[in-house]
């Protein structure tokens, strides 16, 4: 069978627990809290890959989305040369769903491998 280009949809890792040196490149690392309240902003910091990944003109990522749920929440561009793919955003989970966990999505694109995805859940407590 013949293995689909990195173009070709999200990437998501093959062997979460074995990465291969592309995917630790590419990968966003989310450090969220483990719950949050609706209602209460909180922080999220994103990076994109274990391993560092260049921001050279020829080779950078161009930008990262956010989503919590179905909802999506930021889009953040990147210029290359002057940034670094880490970023930090204040988020507010909104409503009184019925849900006990959320899933925060974290895409973002590289211009010479693609979209590559993250994903982690979040439990929302109720009172």
């Amino acid at each position: 069978m013949e293995e689909k280009g990195l173009f070709c949809g999200i990437n998501r890792p093959k062997d979460a627990s074995n990465l291969s040196d592309m995917e630790k490149k590419h990968i966003p690392v989310i450090h969220a809290p483990e719950e949050v309240r609706p209602g209460e902003p909180f922080r999220v910091t994103i990076s994109v890959g274990e391993m560092p990944h260049v921001m050279d003109e020829a080779h950078h990522i161009q930008w990262l989305e956010v989503s919590f749920g179905e909802n999506f929440y930021a889009r953040i561009d990147l210029t290359p040369v002057f940034t670094r793919p880490e970023v930090t955003v204040t988020l507010v989970r909104q409503g009184k769903g019925t849900h006990e966990t959320g899933t925060l999505r974290v895409v973002e694109r590289c211009n010479l491998h693609g979209l590559w995805e993250a994903a982690r859940d979040i439990r929302i407590i109720k009172e």
